[in-house]
Formats: C-alpha cells, structure tokens, sequence
C-alpha cells in the first residue's frame, strides 16, 4: 500500500464490499470510436498502486487484488452497473423464497473452468461450501455468507442455497468476486496455496499465468470462453491475450508511466494528476463507489458524543463542498447520503447535510457548551473534543481530516487526528477504543449499513440492540424486491442521518487513465475492473 503524501493524492483503498451510476470519460468518445471496432490480440500493460495481498477472489479484500481476480472467475449473476438490476452470468434464472432464506439458481449449460470440468451445481455447492469454511479469510464473502446454511443439488443444472436467517442482501452477493465460482479441484490447495495463484482453478475469461511479488501478475486469455455475462459487450473469448499488471506504488512513477508509452493504462490516478489524461489523446474512465461514503463513525458512548446535539453540530460543521473543491477534484462528489449516489436505494439527503455553521454553533450554545480562551467550547470543566482514528488506505485522508479539523474549530471544536497502520486501524475498530473512525465500504447494496450499524454485526455506533435502527436494517434485509425494500433502506439512512450515529464527507471516486492505445478498461457495478471487454488499437 502506498504511504500517505500530502504532495499526491488518490491511491489504494481497502476494497470492502460494492453499485451503479454510469462511467464517465473526459475525452474518450471520439478516440475511441477513431480507434474503430474492437480487436483481438495484445498485452495490456496495466499500472496498479499497490501489490495485491491475494489473488484468490475468495479472500480478497483490497481494490488491487479484487481488480486482479474479477477477470479470473464468473459469478452466478451480475449487476447492471447502471440500473443496479441483478442480471444472468452463470445462472440463467433464479427464484427466492418470500422470507429470503432460499435461492434456487438454474444454470446455464456449457460452462466449464480452466480444468476442463464442468460448472454444475455439485461445483457451485463445494466453492460455497469452501467460502464459508475459509470463515474470516473470506474477508468480504464471510458477511455475505453468514447465514449460509447449506446448498443442495437439486440435479445437476439445478442448486439452491439455504440460509439460517431473512438475507435479500445474498442476491447481490451473488454477483460479487467475493462470491464467484471455484473449481472443486481448487479446494485441494490451501488458502495460502490459493492466494499466490496456485491451483485457482475458476471459469472466468482469464487463467492465472504468473506472479512476482511485488512486480508483477500476468493473466491469459482462456480459449474457448462463451458464457460471458448478459452484460458483456460481447459474447466469446475476451480480446485481449493477456493483461500484464505492473506494482506501481509511486503516483508520479505510475503517471510518467502512462505518459511516456511503457503502461497502456493506469489505476488510482491523483486529482492532481487528473488534468495531464484529459486531452492529448488520454482519456480518464470515472465512476463514484457505492456503499458507505468516507464518514466520521461516532461511537456514541465515549466522550462528548455520548451528547446527540455535539454529534448533530459536527455533521453541521463539516464543509463538504470545501472538501471536495480544496482538497479533491471535481469526480469526486460531496455525501449526500451515508450511501454514495452510486448505490441502490441511496437517499438523497443533501439538505440536512448541508453546511450550517451557524446552526452547529446554536446547538451547542442551547446545549450549554460556551467557548473558551482558545476559541474550543467547555461544559462543566469538559473540553469539547474527540479523536479520529484512520489510516492511509486513500492518499488524501489525512489533507482531508485537517480541513474537516480547521472547519469544526470555527463552532468550537477539537478534532484530534490519529493516523494508524490498517492492521491497528482494525483492531482499534474491533475493541471500540476510539471516539470516531474514518472509512469508506465499498458495495452496491444497501444492505452493507447492515454491516456497520446492526447490534447483531460491526455496531461501530455501540448502540443498544432493539433500536429503531436495528428495526429498519432487519426489514430491508428481509426482501429482495426494491418497492418493498425502499421504505426500510430510506429510513436506516434518515435515522443515521438525523442522529448523526456518522457523519458523512464525500464519496470514494475511481479513476483510470487509459493512453490512445488502450480502450474499454471499464468497471462493473462494484466500481472494480473488469477487462473482458477491453481491447488495444
């Protein structure tokens, strides 16, 4: 992972779980349709900001890895990047029971993986059965999976997978790398085995060829690939022979890179950097990630936060605007919601996020709180202050922290900043020894509050179980049609919101440079590569 640089910005970010809002391309219409019909054959050499901790889809967890390992396997479905709309991949049908504790998936005839057998429903049980033995190696799957019970071969076209509680959310999973299909053969290997590429053995329209630690990961086309998703491009083997991915960490290596002809296309372009791939024949592809936005996460039974109207203040306090336009680019956006945009059933919120600093400053003058000789506000010999815990998953954090810090002394109140490695960053999070935590979660499903807020899963907030929350978290997650679904997704964003349990800042944002050779280095509703489409002039 790169090291934070208050000179640069935008680099890895942890990949948690994934959406939908269309890419964007400044420049990149006309190049391309110059460049003509797709073509087969090439090496994509492709610039990545940081070594993938695993290739195996099953335990991925960072954005590097998951931009690896999305082009090695097929998921039973996929989701519309643009409508959100779960659609066919290795599935061609799937029913749900009314409390969504079964899914029954009908697949398509003719998969196979890489070792030649075939992709039935005996494949699909074993590679779920092995995600939920993996336990908390399957970083993201190990929460979609929770209330995996089992998956029965109905016949071999024919699973349906069970579940111990109502799990709406699992339909989106399915869609997931974290999800996507292994070959029975793969589970002879140990996870570790896995991670380095040995014995990944899946189905998808690239095989794992090779791996330097740290330099490089090469895949190659598999021959004879035509189960492509309903959402590909096109239907048949992808275009490209084989992707070539270069560990980049520095930004200004990556970008002279791109610049100077020995990349084709880079990841995690900085805003700064953003300007020189807009025009002289580079184009930028960008797209917001879905799921929980950067945000202050209040544990609300530490310190001044215990205090509602204290919470309130802040999210009142920050300037998301300011955010975005002083310390980012405009392709990133302000919150308008705890979920991005980019997410089904985001809530637009934008008028109770709005900045109102004067309002912040009537809350906390109503709520006692009277400003001292340093500007910072006291009650009752307490100071007005709280520590932020974060670590350097995003280039930009700590810029971003130290203006949200001179924004919230303007109502009288000291943000403490404390930058931690991502493994201290964890465990803090785990022993909820921290006032707030800054971070993002990255997934196309509203269900990923669930994760973060429910007493019966993270409870960053520390509330107590059986609250109004909890009520609405439950419901949405009980229904996997969206009109029903709404009503329950609205209110756990308001009541997140108004209780101001997080404070919400601004959306995470991708953005890939491509040069005038490269075309089509494209992303899937989760904002993560994938490359079955791209091509090279």
């Amino acid at each position: 992972m790169s090291q934070l640089s208050r000179a640069r910005n935008a680099a890895a970010l942890l990949a948690l779980p994934l959406l939908l809002t269309a890419c964007s391309t400044a420049g990149g219409e006309q190049s391309a349709a110059d460049a003509g019909p797709p073509k087969a054959g090439g090496t994509l050499r492709l610039g990545i900001s940081s070594a993938p901790d695993c290739i195996d889809p099953q335990q991925t967890a960072t954005n590097a890895s998951i931009n690896v390992a999305r082009q090695l396997v097929d998921s039973l479905t996929d989701q519309d990047p643009k409508s959100g709309e779960i659609k066919p991949w290795l599935a061609e049908k799937w029913e749900s029971n009314a409390d969504s504790t079964a899914f029954t998936f009908h697949l398509r005839a003719g998969a196979t993986f890489s070792d030649g057998t075939p992709v039935d429903a005996a494949a699909i049980k074993t590679s779920f059965d092995g995600i939920k033995a993996l336990g908390t190696k399957a970083q993201l799957g190990y929460g979609y999976l929770a209330a995996y019970k089992s998956t029965t071969v109905v016949d071999s076209q024919t699973a349906r997978l069970e579940f111990s509680a109502p799990s709406a959310q699992f339909l989106q999973a399915s869609s997931t790398v974290s999800l996507g299909v292994l070959a029975p053969a793969a589970f002879k290997k140990t996870p570790e085995q896995r991670c380095q590429g040995n014995g990944l053995v899946g189905s998808g329209p690239f095989t794992f060829e090779s791996l330097k630690q740290n330099q490089e990961i090469v895949l190659a086309k598999r021959k004879g690939y035509t189960w492509g998703s309903s959402l590909f491009k096109h239907q048949g083997e992808a275009y490209l022979d084989k992707i070539d991915y270069k560990i980049v960490p520095e930004p200004g290596v990556r970008t002279g890179s791109l610049a100077s002809g020995q990349l084709d296309a880079i990841t995690d372009v900085q805003p700064v950097d953003e300007p020189q791939f807009t025009s002289n024949g580079f184009t930028e592809n960008i797209r917001p990630n879905p799921g929980v936005v950067f945000n202050l996460h209040a544990n609300t039974t530490r310190g001044v936060l215990t205090d509602e109207k204290v919470r309130q203040a802040v999210l009142k306090g920050v300037d998301r605007t300011e955010v975005v336009n002083t310390v980012l680019t405009p392709s990133y956006k302000p919150a308008t919601s705890i979920l991005g945009s980019a997410t089904p059933l985001h809530s637009d919120l934008s008028a109770q996020l709005a900045y109102d600093q004067k309002g912040a400053a009537a809350l906390l003058d109503g709520d006692g709180w009277v400003p001292g000789a340093d500007g910072i506000r006291t009650k009752n010999g307490q100071r007005l202050s709280a520590a932020v815990v974060f670590s350097p998953v995003f280039n930009q954090n700590r810029s971003v922290l130290e203006l949200i810090q001179q924004q919230l002394r303007k109502i009288g109140f000291d943000l403490k900043i404390e930058q931690h490695t991502n493994a201290e960053t964890t465990q803090i999070q785990l022993s909820g020894n921290y006032d707030f935590l800054w971070y993002n979660v990255t997934r196309a499903d509203p269900d990923i509050l669930r994760g973060q807020f429910s007493t019966k899963a993270g409870n960053r907030s520390r509330l107590t179980p059986g609250n109004p929350l909890d009520v609405a978290l439950d419901a949405q997650s009980s229904t996997v049609d969206n009109a029903k679904r709404k009503p329950s997704a609205d209110e756990a964003q308001k009541l997140i919101v108004d209780h101001a349990y997080a404070v919400p800042v601004f959306e995470l944002t991708q953005v890939v440079a491509e040069s005038a050779k490269a075309h089509a280095v494209d992303f899937e509703a989760s904002s993560r590569l994938q490359l079955f489409d791209a091509w090279l002039s």
